[in-house]
């Protein structure tokens, strides 16, 4: 390993990287896009949706795993893409995948605005309308200053980041399972129907897909532990990050399902999706008192936190990876010399999750659905880069384990399909999300030239050295 590799520091345990991925997962997306997803699929149809996701997303885990045990290193799906097909599948995808885990740090800073203000009054100096929505100063200096917060945290060291991680995602479970339970334990079946949102077969069947095909944005988060597998302890193994990244999606799955089975049970679910918050007004009107709705709106927040945390981590991973290769900037990929961590890319991520957050409350479902296409873009790259790793190494694989890439490759690549087909329900609308989405591409190509004579003057050796530390 050359002396002067840039490297991160070494603070993770095993619990701690569970925490940091289910944590992820769990965000505050079931509170603040409830309204689309029941008024979709209704509260059965998107539990099924998620469980169908979270079954495929477990199928993504299973490659995920295999190959941290190849290249146990920062970056995760840009050392598996390098590793199998190069410097320029490894920009393409790591640079999907950044943009789609900032579009989820963008989403958390307009949805921290709107559970605020759904518990207090915040709507403040109107600044201008963004896709028929207002959007307030108020609500911009929010997510300005709780961004500032969450890079401070990662700035100041992994451990303190993993320490919070893990304290949040606690009381996530303990107070998710206390509401879950009251509303189940309150509520009637009667009040799912109709349960997939419609009675029409086709329409049912559309929003199903509706709604399948936004679960790797609500998903994603299990992959922060391959972005950060080279921070892990000495007494964590790359075989128990496996164990943890599937766990950890396991779980993502049963707390989904039951939150949107409470939620549709507690009340009819079709007098709330009119709601600014349907999971919060849900639990107040089956209770008739605030004190079930501050505990969801309070899980909420924690989870908000939590996610918020965990992408903001991996995507200042991705970009350190790609600088410490020099792929991009090499500025990137430097680490502060007293914390170890990647101030060039906590600065940049700081910098594209506030100016996420300036396009105000309607941009919500815009994230959504543009980073679940990046995401689910990055996921069709890890399949691939297994599948030819496998081949490079001739490694020998029987039974279900030998089809994961190529089952795991068609579903994503059956995600990317539907959100990109014009005549597909779930295609991205038209002109903010494609005007959204291009700057994945154009973004990418300035940087690509930007970095061209750095990128070139740097031999393969070197490159391979400085991303895989061999």
């Amino acid at each position: 390993m050359t002396s002067n590799r840039p490297e991160l520091k070494r603070a993770i345990n095993r619990f701690g990287f569970f925490a940091l991925a289910f944590g992820s997962m769990i965000g505050v997306g079931w509170i603040t896009g409830l309204k689309d997803l029941f008024g979709q699929a209704g509260p059965v149809g998107t539990s099924v949706a998620f469980l169908i996701g979270g079954t495929l997303m477990v199928l993504i885990g299973l490659c995920y795993a295999e190959a941290i045990q190849r290249a146990p290193v920062t970056g995760g799906e840009v050392a598996y893409s390098y590793l199998a097909f190069g410097t320029g599948h490894a920009f393409a995808i790591g640079w999907c995948l950044a943009l789609g885990y900032f579009a989820v740090s963008a989403f958390e800073a307009v949805s921290i605005g709107i559970v605020v203000s759904y518990l207090i009054n915040v709507d403040y100096w109107p600044l201008y309308e963004f896709n028929g929505s207002t959007v307030f100063g108020s609500h911009v200096a929010i997510a300005v200053v709780f961004t500032l917060i969450i890079a401070s945290i990662n700035h100041f060291g992994v451990a303190l980041a993993t320490r919070a991680q893990t304290v949040l995602t606690f009381l996530i479970v303990i107070l998710a399972a206390a509401f879950v339970i009251a509303g189940i334990s309150r509520g009637s079946v009667t009040n799912l129907t109709p349960a997939f949102g419609s009675t029409e077969m086709t329409t049912a069947l559309g929003g199903l897909l509706a709604v399948f095909v936004t679960v790797p944005f609500f998903y994603v988060g299990f992959d922060t532990i391959p972005q950060a597998a080279e921070e892990r302890t000495e007494d964590c193994s790359t075989r128990s990050l496996g164990k943890m990244l599937i766990l950890s999606i396991v779980g993502a799955s049963l707390f989904y399902a039951a939150v949107f089975l409470s939620v549709g049970m507690a009340t009819p679910w079709q007098s709330i999706t009119d709601q600014p918050l349907p999971t919060a007004a849900a639990f107040r009107q089956a209770f008739d008192s605030g004190f079930w709705e501050r505990v969801v709106l309070l899980v909420g927040l924690l989870g908000l936190l939590t996610s918020w945390n965990g992408f903001f981590l991996s995507g200042c991973r991705v970009l350190f990876s790609l600088g410490r290769g020099r792929i991009i900037h090499p500025s990137f990929g430097n680490s502060h010399a007293r914390f170890g961590t990647p101030t060039a890319a906590i600065v940049f991520g700081t910098i594209l999750t506030i100016a996420g957050a300036t396009l105000g409350k309607k941009s919500v479902l815009v994230f959504v659905n543009v980073g679940s296409l990046c995401i689910a873009l990055a996921f069709l790259g890890v399949a691939c880069s297994l599948a030819k790793i496998r081949r490079m190494d001739g490694t020998q694989v029987t039974g279900l384990r030998r089809w994961l890439p190529m089952i795991a490759g068609a579903g994503a690549l059956f995600i990317v399909a539907a959100m990109l087909v014009p005549s597909s329900p779930a295609v991205l609308s038209w002109p903010v999300e494609w005007i959204v989405l291009a700057v994945v591409p154009l973004t990418g190509i300035a940087f690509w030239f930007l970095a061209s004579k750095i990128r070139l003057s740097t031999d393969e050796n070197t490159r391979r050295e400085l991303m895989l530390g061999d």
